[in-house]
């Protein structure tokens, strides 16, 4: 897209300060556009099959000729071979070979040949054409021999007179030949022209209207939804034909309805980005007095609140911790783990803790982790990613409907090592995800599986779990709920690592 000189515009050195300035298409006319290259690409292959054709047209047309000339000389001679013993005068002579357009006429009659008209007799003969069998090539060689030579040149020309054994033969100049070829030529190219342009000008108006006025349309809804993509009015609205183009137009106006919801959303994105990033402002100040007030709970000599002392410390380090992170991932992507060897156990136990489950509730939380299993990841971003699971998991376990007289409502937590992959499973036996968050899994505010939900919860752990090499998925299970299965690797360990470990070990 091209885009106008900095020295123009202020605004062009900071592309965030002005809009990309589109230059203007334009209009191609009535003949310069696609249309008019349909008419003269139509005209030229017209006249491209005229000249194939014209060819083979004008060697008949000289043939014909010939032909007319030799049976004009034939009747004329059968007359005068009729008047034998009796010889034609020469006035009469000279009368009918003017009248043939002949120098001489020969009757070739019982194996015999006999001059029956001759004037001026050329000492020789150019060229000697046989009508009784022309094959076509032949034809059209010797109509563009005398087209390019001829004109000046004595030829002789001889067939047969009708279905019997009698032959004519002519003595004359090719000058009107060529001349009656050279007609025939300027008629042919003149009504040539006027049927490749009669016959273009028909599909120029045709294919106009039926291929060239939609995408037209289709091109100026295109220009006009980019220069003001938030205008409804400048949605395509199709005909609702079934050919390709009505296709193309639906498939443009889907397009086009989709984009303006997603540049709408990004719009309410970037004003709830805003309103985040002042809200997180002062969010880490009221954070940082919880945190100073907290910390002389460790003091008190109440049994009860030391054990919780060290609970909600972690707590507010934790919101303390996100309240920092939320701008880092509004401008770019979560930072990049920290990676040390956790006890999966104890991290689970802190989303247990976390989750604060009513005892009263009826739902269950079940670890089934072994005690000495350790991860190779980033202890508070695995946290996030688990807490925001079984987060999801409580809050389908204690939607209205759930939870009728004998049913169990267990959230599970479980894990295990496979090598250098520890593989966790969350699972639930709440009513499952719906279709249209499976179709969306893991899309920001369009993956929620309830009612006003924003899905950013397994949009971020699919983010944190991606950048410990590792994967997250939706497993279809046989039984109610939803399960997720989280695999992450351990961290490839380079050879001198390797080679310090092993020599301190010695």
């Amino acid at each position: 897209m091209p885009m106008r000189d900095q020295g123009d515009n202020p605004s062009a050195e900071n592309p965030a300060a002005g809009e990309a300035v589109r230059a203007p298409c334009p209009s191609a006319g009535l003949f310069g556009g696609l249309s008019g290259k349909l008419l003269w690409l139509t005209v030229f292959f017209i006249m491209l099959a005229e000249i194939l054709i014209f060819f083979p047209s004008v060697a008949s047309m000289r043939v014909r000729w010939l032909q007319d000339r030799l049976n004009t000389a034939a009747a004329a001679a059968i007359v005068i071979d009729g008047l034998q013993p009796v010889e034609l005068p020469r006035a009469l002579q000279k009368e009918t070979l003017e009248a043939t357009g002949t120098k001489a006429i020969v009757l070739r009659k019982d194996g015999t040949s006999r001059l029956l008209a001759t004037t001026d007799m050329p000492a020789s003969v150019d060229e000697s054409y046989d009508l009784t069998d022309v094959p076509p090539v032949t034809a059209i060689r010797d109509a563009l021999d005398t087209l390019v030579f001829g004109g000046s040149r004595i030829i002789r020309v001889y067939g047969p007179v009708g279905e019997t054994k009698t032959g004519v033969e002519v003595v004359m100049k090719d000058r009107q030949l060529r001349r009656a070829m050279f007609v025939y030529s300027r008629n042919v190219l003149l009504l040539s022209v006027l049927i490749s342009l009669f016959t273009a000008t028909l599909i120029f108006f045709s294919i106009n209207r039926i291929l060239i006025g939609p995408i037209r349309r289709l091109t100026g809804s295109m220009q006009q939804f980019s220069s003001d993509p938030d205008n409804p009015a400048h949605i395509y609205i199709g005909d609702g034909g079934r050919d390709e183009l009505a296709v193309a137009g639906r498939n443009l106006t889907s397009m086009q309805m989709e984009l303006q919801k997603t540049l709408k959303q990004q719009k309410n994105l970037a004003a709830l980005g805003l309103a985040v990033s002042k809200i997180n402002h002062d969010m880490r100040n009221i954070l940082a007095s919880a945190q100073l007030m907290s910390d002389r709970l460790v003091d008190v000599d109440d049994p009860m609140v030391k054990s919780f002392a060290p609970k909600l410390l972690r707590t507010i380090d934790r919101a303390v911790g996100y309240t920092t992170e939320v701008l880092s991932y509004g401008k770019a992507s979560e930072s990049a783990p920290r990676r040390r060897h956790i006890r999966l156990l104890e991290l689970t136990q802190d989303v247990k803790d976390m989750l604060a489950i009513d005892p009263q509730s009826g739902i269950e939380f079940a670890e089934q982790i072994g005690a000495e299993l350790e991860v190779d990841a980033d202890g508070e971003q695995l946290f996030r990613v688990i807490h925001n699971l079984c987060r999801n998991a409580l809050q389908a376990l204690t939607s209205p409907g759930e939870g009728g007289p004998g049913s169990v409502r267990r959230i599970t937590v479980s894990a295990q090592r496979v090598g250098s992959v520890v593989s966790i499973t969350v699972d639930d036996t709440g009513p499952g995800m719906p279709l249209k968050a499976r179709q969306n899994l893991f899309a920001a505010f369009r993956g929620s599986a309830r009612s006003g939900g924003t899905g950013l919860g397994l949009t971020i752990a699919r983010e944190l779990v991606l950048a410990h090499g590792g994967t997250i998925a939706l497993v279809e299970k046989p039984t109610v709920g939803t399960q997720f299965r989280i695999e992450i690797p351990d961290r490839p360990v380079s050879l001198e690592d390797y080679r310090s470990r092993t020599h301190v070990e010695k």
